[in-house]
């Protein structure tokens, strides 16, 4: 990512490769032409990142982050509502509780208590906490003992689809339903890892960096996300762009996505596991048991649209939604948003449990 390209929540190896390649470019360039004093002033700035765990996300959108010490170790965690059926949100790559309750936000009006963890290695949930996607599997359902619910439906997105899909699988009674957005399944090749030294520079000078691009210049974060999530041609591009940043509600949640992939510090080794595990590949999809609804853009720069159709010719009897012309994001962010959110939004009805 550079002072001009910054991205949002990623699922894969690639996202660690590609952050530190651009902030490289950028602070070296900054280092050599900006005075010294501007560059110490950047260190000593602290970012403005607001880690409130009451903070509010959108607006009517208000995180109570708690947590909860299970049998298999503390997890953090949202729980949005009283009553209703209870859907799990599993959140994806740099991402954690905040995240996983802004992207099922869409459905607080459903009736739905959203339930949003921070898996191992996010916020204030321990790496210790569970490193596998089956150690991960069973400590939310450790969670749902310890707040005496029965069952959930699940909302899983990108790079936290593995551990949706594992959940389903081990904890079949668990769920009523299984949700993927842009999910991996697939084994990913493997990457090299990342210094100490890239690692704390990353943590410090380039996340202040991509703060303070957002602030000069938002236009040039979204161009920079696109170039990431999606394979769209430049036109099809700067139309998204231009949507984004012209239609309000949309811009909105755009930051908010954004604001959700800070402090780094307490996101990376979250996101540096999953992209270990996405490496062990070998997912349990075969021996999902509950109605599954897959959603996949056939435009996914991110996650690759043939994780979609490979976790849909395994999920026995699994619905698709295969989404024309769109990115990793567009079922959040494109103007055809509300059509295909609709389409969940059937999937749910028919399959939660009353109350």
């Amino acid at each position: 990512m550079a002072a001009n390209r910054v991205q949002l929540p990623k699922g894969a190896e690639a996202v660690r490769k590609r952050r530190v390649v651009k902030i490289v470019r950028v602070v070296l360039a900054v280092l050599v032409g900006v005075p010294a004093v501007a560059v110490v002033g950047l260190l000593l700035w602290n970012g403005g990142i607001d880690t409130d765990p009451r903070r509010e996300l959108l607006p009517g959108l208000r995180l109570d982050l708690r947590t909860a010490t299970t049998r298999l170790g503390p997890i953090e965690y949202d729980l949005h509502g009283t009553k209703g059926p209870v859907l799990l949100s599993v959140h994806a790559g740099l991402g954690g509780a905040d995240q996983g309750r802004l992207f099922a936000g869409w459905l607080r009006q459903d009736g739905y208590r959203v339930l949003s963890p921070s898996r191992p290695g996010y916020l204030g949930t321990p790496l210790e906490s569970g490193r596998t996607n089956e150690e991960q599997a069973d400590l939310l359902a450790a969670l749902l003992d310890e707040l005496g619910i029965d069952r959930v439906g699940v909302l899983a997105v990108s790079a936290g689809s593995p551990v949706g899909y594992t959940f389903a699988a081990r904890h079949p009674d668990r769920v009523w339903g299984l949700v993927s957005v842009g999910g991996l399944s697939k084994r990913q090749p493997p990457g090299k890892p990342g210094s100490s030294v890239r690692r704390a520079f990353l943590n410090t000078v380039g996340q202040k960096l991509a703060l303070l691009t957002a602030r000069l210049s938002f236009d040039s974060v979204i161009s920079s996300t696109l170039d990431e999530t999606s394979t769209f041609t430049e036109e099809q591009r700067a139309a998204r762009r231009s949507y984004i940043l012209n239609t309000p509600r949309v811009r909105a949640l755009f930051e908010a996505m954004f604001e959700t992939t800070f402090p780094y510090e307490r996101r990376w080794p979250g996101t540096d596991n999953d992209a270990a595990q996405a490496r062990r590949g070998d997912l349990p999809l075969t021996r999902i048991k509950a109605p599954a609804l897959l959603i996949h853009g056939r435009q996914d720069g991110d996650v690759p649209f043939d994780h979609g159709t490979f976790a849909a010719g395994r999920i026995p009897g699994a619905e698709h939604l295969w989404m024309d012309d769109e990115d990793h994001l567009g079922f959040w962010l494109s103007p055809k948003a509300e059509q295909v959110q609709a389409v969940l939004r059937a999937f749910l009805r028919r399959h939660a449990p009353a109350g």
